[in-house]
């Protein structure tokens, strides 16, 4: 017992106070003590601009969890820069959740829901097991995505997918359950199977006599499948997982339309995002494993993509293996549904219009693309300080040219002045 306070007096004096957001504020002494519990901690410096934008979201985060162990904290690397080192930080904010020896950076969105239910899962062990029915409905109300396995807990399929579920664990949830357990919710087309329920359906992982044989294609296979799988039918696509979707080598389908300040959009841009996403609701199972549909709020992020200026709400398919993209001709607006798949249909048999790619002439012209919305971003958010930052060097150098320039000019005449006062004989 006396030890136990005398721990729990060491944690106490690791903080330098605790703020009333429930935030602990960590100082150096939380290296020695990081291992013991869970912590859900943001590294942060003062001067950060995102850090003070971020700080009244951890503090829900922190409240959320408060009646959980987790432990949401922050410590300021400017004081304390030993913590900094020997966490490795480079960059500010960063979030790390830390259990025991491991460590895992954040690198989702940073909203308040994302945060919550990244902490809750990484809290958890990698795979939890599933011993009564009721708990599936459970499951399927509270995560849009998870993924299962079926059966035995031994053999080749089954310490794949554990080695995968800790690989996967920040982005997803990943369970073990027996034939008893689902055999009211789906029909497991073998003894051992392994599935992902996403949004009221079932897709199980195809895996033959053959692929189980051979363990390292069964860990090649298993891998690309998991990532494939792992986001909803229509998410919202960020600057923060659009690298990730890209990985699912799916055509990426994004309904592109934009949010105001209170994430609203108008009328017309719902309406066409409700099309959208309907097509891989009703046709999930034709379009899923070759299209990967999402929305996008951020018209800037599809003007990267696209190297335009898209009018917005549009229509844009990227090829996540080559970097191309495809834009329909008819204004997105008026297209049906049925004209939509028949686009796409164009696209997955390579008979739609490319634009894009990844050579060197398009990554010149994405870079000057860049450059040129940058500064006209600059320009109409505060044009005096655009003039002063691109102005005074260009004037400088304009002086600079001008006076090599007049003194080649002056050289010159100093030469040529002589010649003329040379008296004649």
């Amino acid at each position: 017992m006396y030890k136990v306070i005398e721990k729990c007096l060491f944690i106490l004096a690791v903080l330098c106070g605790v703020s009333s957001s429930r935030v602990l504020e960590l100082s150096d002494k939380f290296i020695d003590i990081s291992n013991d519990g869970v912590w859900f901690v943001k590294f942060y410096a003062p001067w950060c601009a995102h850090c003070r934008r971020l700080e009244p979201v951890w503090a829900h985060v922190a409240q959320t969890l408060y009646s959980t162990p987790i432990k949401v904290a922050k410590v300021d690397c400017t004081r304390f820069n030993a913590v900094a080192t020997h966490f490795k930080i480079r960059a500010y904010p960063t979030i790390m959740f830390i259990k025991g020896p491991y460590r895992h950076e954040y690198t989702g969105d940073r909203v308040k829901e994302e945060m919550v239910n990244y902490a809750l899962r990484m809290s958890q062990p990698a795979v939890q097991k599933v011993s009564h029915a009721d708990s599936i409905g459970y499951l399927k109300e509270n995560h849009p995505v998870f993924f299962g396995y079926i059966g035995k807990q031994h053999g080749p399929l089954w310490e794949i997918f554990t080695i995968h579920a800790e690989k996967y664990q920040p982005h997803t949830w990943f369970y073990a359950m027996t034939h008893e357990v689902v055999k009211h919710d789906m029909k497991p087309p073998n003894e051992t199977a392994i599935f992902v329920y996403k949004e009221d359906d079932a897709f199980f992982f195809e895996a033959n006599s053959a692929l189980l044989e051979d363990k390292e294609a069964l860990n090649v296979t298993l891998d690309k499948w998991i990532n494939a799988e792992r986001f909803g039918f229509f998410p919202k696509i960020t600057r923060s997982n659009i690298n990730d979707l890209m990985d699912t080598e799916k055509y990426i389908v994004i309904a592109v339309v934009s949010e105001n300040k209170l994430s609203e959009i108008t009328q017309t841009e719902q309406d066409f995002k409700d099309m959208v996403e309907g097509i891989i609701k009703t046709r999930k199972r034709d379009l899923h494993h070759r299209f990967q549909f999402g929305w996008m709020g951020n018209p800037e992020l599809a003007n990267s993509i696209a190297m335009t200026e898209l009018t917005v709400p549009h229509l844009l398919v990227l090829n996540s293996t080559t970097s191309h993209h495809h834009m329909p001709d008819d204004d997105p607006v008026l297209m049906t549904p049925e004209a939509v798949v028949m686009f796409l249909e164009q696209i997955h048999n390579q008979v739609a219009p490319i634009y894009g790619g990844n050579n060197w002439p398009v990554r010149m012209y994405r870079g000057f693309f860049e450059a040129r919305t940058t500064l006209t971003n600059m320009w109409r958010g505060n044009p005096v300080l655009t003039a002063l930052v691109f102005g005074l060097p260009l004037g400088f150098l304009s002086l600079i040219c001008y006076s090599v320039c007049c003194a080649d000019i002056l050289d010159a005449e100093e030469e040529e002045a002589p010649e003329t006062h040379e008296k004649k004989d």
